[in-house]
């Protein structure tokens, strides 16, 4: 029993791989746009089963969607881009017909329609859960239509928040603060399944591919493989949780639960997929030691999620404030000339926000003159009036100030020299 509790979910299993475009040959037929709500069918008792709340959008917005586009599929699902009554981008998310987890069913059983019927359950599941667990980190369900294809009554699609896929090649190149954000979204995600409303959740098939970003926060976009059960135990031995690199073994409660299992399981998954990467590296060098800390808390399950979240909060106070800069003797003098530009000039630096010039954030102009002098290229820098998700203000660093051009939402910094 031990040995089958500890067995992984298959690694392969995960409801949306946005993997590359098929050909259109291979491509799956998109949700088609007749319809009619569950209610309106002979089977409106087993869609009521799911207690659902009426929804924001059905089959008549599908009658008038526009610009489907295929993004991917998995096992068991479809993911079309879409747009419905002209103005509003969503992600349609149906049962793939010729999906592996239908063709492997259909090939055994020959029963298409009750092929698709289990099949469809973890759909039928994952729209459960994303309306149980409302959570700005977890993708917003818009609503649901059951329609008639492929000779089959009553087929699901779900219409949810549309996102982007999560690129961790493209994610190790952006800014610091940009990827802290992704990390803040995640624990502010953990913690909440730790403490929802239908307890503790874990995500079996916990990896990247399972997230995407809408509007710089990190979304968790596949539930199918969520759980809610905490395992059974009779020892600490029955509650192993095996990992690549490395081993646990959990404490087995009077209860006969194994404790914070699910939490557990959901941090160290943040720790390898995300943490290592994305914390420490270009970070500000006096937030180092703390993020070094937390990295390292998290990858040997020191803490709990609870823990793990107030020092990354704590970590977002001591930057917006602040807090973090070092206290530094020298200054350098600079003219201040307001509302005035430099067009040209640019340098690159990494990580920027502009990938042919040197944008960068700051709390102050203290920290942009500390900045620039770090630089042995620097030679002028330019206040804009456009701020990250922290509030910091962007600054573009020059290499020069040969030609200073006019303009009422800028300040240009120019390095006095003897």
């Amino acid at each position: 029993a031990a040995a089958g509790r500890r067995a992984l979910r298959p690694r392969e299993r995960r409801l949306m791989d946005l993997a590359p475009p098929r050909t259109s040959a291979e491509q799956p037929r998109p949700p088609g746009p007749r319809g009619r709500v569950a209610a309106a069918g002979p089977r409106a008792g087993a869609s009521a089963e799911l207690s659902l709340e009426p929804p924001l959008l059905g089959c008549r917005d599908i009658r008038n969607v526009s610009g489907v586009q295929y993004l991917g599929s998995g096992y068991t699902k479809a993911v079309y881009k879409a747009v419905l009554n002209r103005t509003l981008a969503v992600a349609l998310k149906a049962v793939d017909f010729g999906g592996h987890d239908i063709a492997r069913c259909v090939r055994q059983f020959s029963a298409l329609g009750d092929c698709y019927r289990l099949a469809a359950y973890k759909i039928v599941k994952e729209m459960i859960l994303l309306q149980r667990l409302r959570h700005a980190n977890v993708l917003q369900l818009y609503g649901y239509c059951y329609q008639d294809s492929n000779d089959i009554p009553d087929t699901l699609t779900t219409i949810t928040e549309l996102g982007s896929p999560l690129e961790m090649i493209q994610l190790l190149q952006t800014s610091w603060e940009d990827r802290f954000r992704i990390c803040l979204s995640l624990v502010r995600l953990l913690h909440y399944l730790a403490h929802s409303p239908l307890g503790s959740v874990t995500l079996l098939d916990f990896r990247p591919r399972q997230f995407v970003i809408v509007d710089g926060e990190l979304k968790v976009t596949d539930l199918d493989d969520a759980s809610i059960e905490e395992s059974s135990c009779t020892s600490n031995s029955d509650c192993f949780m095996e990992f690549p690199a490395r081993n646990f073994t959990l404490p087995c409660s009077v209860e006969g639960r194994c404790q914070s299992m699910n939490e557990k399981r959901n941090l160290y998954n943040a720790y390898r997929f995300f943490f290592t990467y994305l914390l420490p590296h270009s970070a500000p060098s006096s937030l180092r030691p703390l993020l070094d800390k937390i990295v390292n808390a998290t990858g040997e399950l020191h803490w709990g999620i609870d823990e793990t979240a107030a020092q990354l909060e704590r970590v977002l106070n001591l930057y917006k404030s602040g807090e973090y800069l070092q206290n530094t003797t020298r200054m350098p003098k600079y003219r201040r000339v307001p509302e005035a530009f430099i067009p040209d000039e640019n340098y690159r630096c990494w990580p920027s926000y502009h990938h042919k010039g040197c944008l960068l954030s700051v709390f102050d102009v203290n920290e942009a003159i500390e900045i620039c002098d770090s630089y042995s290229q620097c030679k002028a820098f330019v206040l804009t009036n456009e701020t990250t998700w922290t509030g910091r203000q962007l600054v573009f660093f020059k290499m020069a100030s040969n030609h200073i051009m006019p303009d009422p939402d800028k300040i240009t910094y120019v390095k006095v020299t003897d």
